[in-house]
C-alpha cells in the first residue's frame, strides 16, 4: 500500500504548510499566503457579516457596505493595483475563528474587534478603523439616555460577540459591571427585532453597527436613537489564519496607503455620511503588529 502512504503523507504534509489552494485551468494551485493567492490570481474566499446595514448586508449576489468595500479595495492594493477575485462568504460573530481555522475562507473584514484573546487564535492585519461601543434604543423610550442607564434593563446577547460583557462585567474583561439582563440572540439583525418588539429596552455594540441598522430603519419609517456616548475602542481587524504575518504586513501597508490617498475618508462618507455623531480620524489607526 505504497501509494496510500505516500497519499497519506502528502496530505500531511499540506496541512502542515497550511497553503491555500485554488482550482484553475484543470489544475489545482496552491499558496503560501492569502497575499501571493491575491498576486497570483487565484480566488480569494473573503468572509463578511451578511446582516449588517452599511456595513455588510446582502441584497443581491453580493453583500454590499462599507467592510466590504474595504475588502475590495484593501486585496487590491495587496495585489499591486489589479482587481482580484473574490468569493464573499457569510461569517457571522460565532464562526469568523472556526472559518479561519478550517480554511472555509481566506481572510474576514467583518466588524472583527481585535482582542487579547482573539489573538491567541487568529493573526490581525489593522485595524482599519476604529469605533466606539455605544447603545441604541426605541425612539420614545426616555428612561435610558446614557450607558449607566441600562441598570435593570434588557440588553441583547447576540452569539458570538462579547459586546454585552462590556455592560455586564467588571474590568479587564467587561467594562461597567451593571446588572442588566442578557437575551439571546443568533445576530444583530435578531437583536433589532427583538428591540422594535419590545422584547429588549437596548441594543448595545459598535456605534458603526448601531448607526447602519438606524439609517436602514429610517428609510422605512422606523425610529432608533443612538446615543452617541461611546465608552469603549473597538478596532476593527483584518482577520487571516493564525500565523500568515506575510499577508498581515501586506494588509497593514494597504491600511496606511488607503488612509493616505482618501480612499478611507470616501468609504466611510459614502455609507455614514450625515448620521449624526459618527467621526472619523484623520488618520490610520497604530497597527498592532503582525503575530
Amino acid at each position: 500500500m505504497r501509494i496510500q502512504r505516500a497519499g497519506a503523507a502528502l496530505a500531511a504534509a499540506g496541512v502542515l504548510v497550511g497553503s491555500l489552494a485554488a482550482c484553475g485551468g484543470g489544475s489545482e494551485q496552491t499558496y503560501g499566503s492569502v497575499v501571493e493567492k491575491a498576486q497570483g490570481g487565484g480566488t480569494v474566499v473573503v468572509g463578511t457579516k451578511w446582516d449588517q446595514p452599511s456595513l455588510g448586508l446582502k441584497k443581491g449576489a453580493e453583500p454590499e457596505g462599507f467592510d466590504v468595500d474595504v475588502a475590495k479595495a484593501v486585496l487590491k492594493e495587496m495585489a499591486g493595483g489589479k482587481d482580484v477575485k473574490i468569493e464573499w462568504k457569510e461569517s457571522a460573530s460565532s464562526n469568523r475563528e472556526p472559518f479561519l481555522a478550517n480554511g472555509t475562507v481566506d481572510i474576514i473584514f467583518a466588524t472583527y474587534s481585535i482582542t487579547d484573546e482573539r489573538k491567541q487564535k487568529v493573526t490581525f492585519g489593522g485595524p482599519y478603523v476604529v469605533a466606539h461601543q455605544d447603545v441604541m434604543t426605541r425612539g420614545d423610550d426616555t428612561s435610558i439616555n446614557a450607558p449607566t442607564d441600562l441598570k435593570g434593563k434588557k440588553i441583547c446577547k447576540a452569539s458570538g460577540s462579547n459586546s454585552y460583557k462590556r455592560i455586564t462585567d467588571p474590568p479587564p474583561d467587561g467594562k461597567l459591571d451593571i446588572d442588566a439582563t442578557p437575551v439571546d440572540a443568533a445576530n444583530y439583525s435578531e437583536c433589532i427585532q427583538k428591540l422594535q418588539g419590545s422584547n429588549l429596552d437596548a441594543v448595545t455594540t459598535d456605534d458603526l453597527i448601531l448607526a447602519g441598522f438606524a439609517k436602514q430603519a429610517a428609510a422605512s419609517g422606523g425610529k432608533f436613537k443612538v446615543l452617541g456616548q461611546g465608552f469603549t475602542d473597538e478596532k476593527y481587524g483584518i482577520g487571516l489564519k493564525k500565523g500568515d504575518t506575510k499577508t498581515c504586513e501586506a494588509a497593514n501597508a494597504a491600511v496606511a496607503k488607503l488612509w493616505q490617498n482618501g480612499t478611507m475618508k470616501q468609504l466611510f462618507d459614502k455609507w455614514f455620511g450625515g448620521i449624526q455623531g459618527l467621526k472619523l480620524a484623520d488618520s490610520a489607526p497604530p497597527a498592532e503588529g503582525c503575530a
